[in-house]
């Protein structure tokens, strides 16, 4: 059994970060982390702006940290910088670029098949999130106008007429931030922005005031037609308006095949079954991090998931 971890981590954000570092601080003596990008928390490098505000009570909802990882309020940057000092510790094993494609318990050990090999573990924690598949509209886009048609800020130039979709957090950030360049309206089809946090509703409330972005609010949008090389929106109630450019930040869907292929059992609505420990179905297999709640989002709720997994492993030795 020599080669045989205690637990292998699958994915490097929050809940993995907060579980391989409470597996350290409470005595598990081999543990793998992996993750199948070049670096940690690529949510947070590839959908956070930069010096975007990261809080620990996100949206407003106060956590209590139970383990030993100190998160506080911070920037994308300096919660990077945070994660980084934690894993550089040099007792924390790790595998980078390195994709996991299945799990399968063979006579209580996990089997880890990776592009990197196969590794063995007792246990193992999937804590992947949802934003790497992000949600999109239900209407087709057509293909001539794909390129028009974003996700995040990645290919956002400057001058353009753009259309933001979504009611959250992302949605009312990249909004703001693009309408230093560009003109902006953000689409949201409930009649006011309730989920933000209080400080980016003041924040996109105060920007339609100054009218640096026009809110278009209780509205849906029915389908998108090219129009002379532009994006046609057509709304519900019959308008439609033209621009260059759509992002739309309506959330991300859990990678259900993923799941499945690690031996985790899905509900009807394809949302992971697991306990009140966070354990799946399989025994030893479970479940941490933005999966593991609906909502998503909270870097201080997915730490915790971590603290409460390892707890729950080492009470069974």
């Amino acid at each position: 059994m020599h080669d045989v971890y205690d637990l292998i981590i699958i994915g490097g954000g929050p809940g993995g970060i907060g579980a391989v570092v409470e597996a350290k601080e409470l005595g598990l003596e081999k543990v793998l982390l992996i993750e199948k990008t070049e670096n940690h928390s690529h949510t947070i490098r590839k959908f956070y702006k930069d010096k975007k505000r990261v809080d620990k009570d996100w949206q407003g909802q106060a956590v209590e940290l139970e383990g030993n990882v100190a998160f506080v309020d911070g920037t994308k940057e300096s919660t990077l910088d945070y994660f980084d000092n934690l894993l550089d510790d040099e007792l924390i094993d790790s595998r980078f670029n390195c994709e996991v494609q299945k799990v399968q318990k063979v006579d209580d050990i996990f089997n880890v098949e990776t592009n990197c090999g196969t590794y063995r573990s007792k246990n193992v924690i999937v804590s992947i999130g949802r934003m790497g598949k992000p949600n999109k509209p239900h209407y087709k886009i057509p293909a001539s106008l794909r390129s028009q048609v974003s996700y995040n800020l990645d290919k956002c130039g400057n001058g353009e007429n753009i259309l933001v979709v979504g009611g959250g957090d992302s949605a009312v950030e990249y909004a703001c931030e693009l309408s230093d360049t560009n003109e902006v309206t953000l689409n949201y089809r409930r009649d006011d922005l309730s989920r933000p946090n209080p400080t980016n509703q003041a924040m996109i409330y105060k920007y339609a005031e100054d009218e640096r972005v026009c809110l278009k609010l209780g509205i849906d949008i029915e389908s998108v037609e090219s129009e002379h090389g532009l994006l046609r929106m057509n709304f519900a109630d019959g308008t439609h308006e033209l621009y260059d450019r759509a992002i739309y930040a309506i959330g991300g869907t859990t990678p259900k095949d993923f799941l499945k292929a690690c031996g985790i059992t899905l509900d009807e609505l394809g949302e992971p079954i697991f306990d009140e420990n966070y354990e799946s179905e399989q025994k030893g297999l479970y479940i941490a991090g933005d999966i593991a709640f609906a909502s998503g989002g909270s870097i201080a709720i997915a730490l915790n998931h971590g603290y409460r997994i390892v707890t729950h492993i080492l009470s069974k030795k």
